[in-house]
């Protein structure tokens, strides 16, 4: 079991990578194929929306095949998706190139929940969950100063056509080694309705859909162009500036366990957190120019506090029949990945409508994301505490 939780996490290490790669490749792809900030905006949501919509049918599989099947025969897809922004030469295959990566990385960390929900006690749900995260969240470093170094090394096909190799490899591993659990029966024990129909999960929901998109969406995209547009810096120090963030999201994912422990309570922490992710947030808003080491500090703040993504799962998973827990923690997953995807394509469009005015734009685009997470935790204010 310990085996399969780490070959999972690797797998996930690859999830987070893709989700962060392109703040780094950017002013590189905009030098090479002529791509600007706002049409990889568009790339990214395609594979937040990809991702997201894959959760359903991903819920499923979870559920009637098991985690092996499922996690490894759509992680090769992710392979395919490498190989074909390897050979991009355009907009139009880096977008099919990111759908076909967000569906293969779709199933990696439910995958891992879904063993988690059903071979652990649930008192050690959150605790895992964060675990999982906040290890692979490593992906997310090395798509900063690492990734860097290596597009500078072999350019960034080169670096795309190795990371092909690698997640093929993570692939035909899964395959061997992970181990499905026994199955529940399913029949006549309620469908994906029955949990939309369950009041108790609609707050939860909503949150989903707003604490994770600003970390997701600043660090997986936004920074590199907002630290080159405003602050006119170089490729090193975006990698400095998206790793300091990166490292940030790690430690919020390990910190959220513990704290759950300490205030017995999920939904004020998570209450909490994301309201001082939000108060970094309107001071970007208000700040967006004043100083390149204030921007990346306030940046590392919207990560590390903005980290509640599996404290919110957990909270959520609290509330799901034993039946239905493949197609919970994916539904739960879609809305807060689908949030992200769709905040990505809408921030595009704030960058935008405000060409030529960088400091205006990105205030803007820092005050589409407070406003987001505003509603989100006006909404999860009504929801029911619960800690197992």
């Amino acid at each position: 079991m310990r085996l399969t939780i780490a070959m999972l996490t690797l797998a996930y290490v690859l999830s987070q990578f893709y989700r962060a790669f392109l703040a780094v490749m950017a002013p590189t792809l905009a030098q090479d194929l002529g791509v600007l900030p706002q049409v990889l905006a568009q790339a990214s949501g395609w594979w937040f929306l990809a991702f997201a919509l894959a959760q359903l049918p991903v819920g499923w599989a979870l559920d009637r095949i098991g985690p092996r099947i499922t996690v490894a025969g759509l992680m090769a897809v992710a392979a395919v998706g490498a190989v074909v922004f390897a050979r991009a030469t355009g907009p139009g295959q880096i977008n099919l190139a990111m759908v076909l990566i967000g569906i293969g990385c779709s199933p990696v960390l439910m995958g891992a929940y879904f063993i988690f929900a059903r071979e652990f006690p649930a008192r050690q749900f959150g605790t895992l969950a964060g675990m999982v995260i906040g290890v692979g969240s490593l992906g997310n470093l090395a798509a900063s100063a690492p990734l860097t170094w290596a597009v500078g090394l072999m350019g960034w096909r080169g670096a795309m056509w190795g990371l092909a190799g690698v997640t093929l490899t993570v692939a035909l591993v899964l395959a061997v080694l992970v181990r499905d659990p026994a199955r529940v029966q399913t029949q006549g024990q309620g469908t994906i309705w029955t949990l939309l129909g369950m009041r108790r999960l609609w707050p939860i929901f909503v949150l989903m859909a707003a604490c994770y998109a600003p970390a997701a969406g600043l660090r997986g995209l936004w920074a590199g162009p907002y630290m080159a547009e405003v602050f006119a810096a170089d490729a090193a120090r975006i990698g400095l500036v998206t790793l300091i963030m990166g490292l940030a999201m790690v430690a919020g994912n390990f910190a959220y366990g513990p704290l759950e422990k300490r205030l017995h309570s999920r939904k004020w922490l998570n209450f909490g957190g994301n309201a001082l992710s939000l108060t970094c947030l309107l001071a970007l808003m208000v700040l967006p120019g004043q100083s390149w080491i204030l921007s990346a500090a306030l940046l590392a703040g919207v990560g590390f506090f903005g980290a509640s993504f599996p404290m919110v799962i957990a909270h959520g998973r609290a509330f799901l029949p034993p039946a239905l827990v493949g197609r919970g923690v994916t539904l739960l997953n879609l809305f807060g990945i689908g949030a992200a995807g769709l905040m990505q394509m809408a921030t595009g469009q704030v960058y935008a409508a405000l060409p030529g005015q960088p400091q205006t734009a990105y205030a803007a685009l820092f005050a589409a994301y407070a406003v987001l997470v505003i509603a989100g935790l006006t909404v999860y204010l009504w929801s029911q505490d619960r800690t197992d």
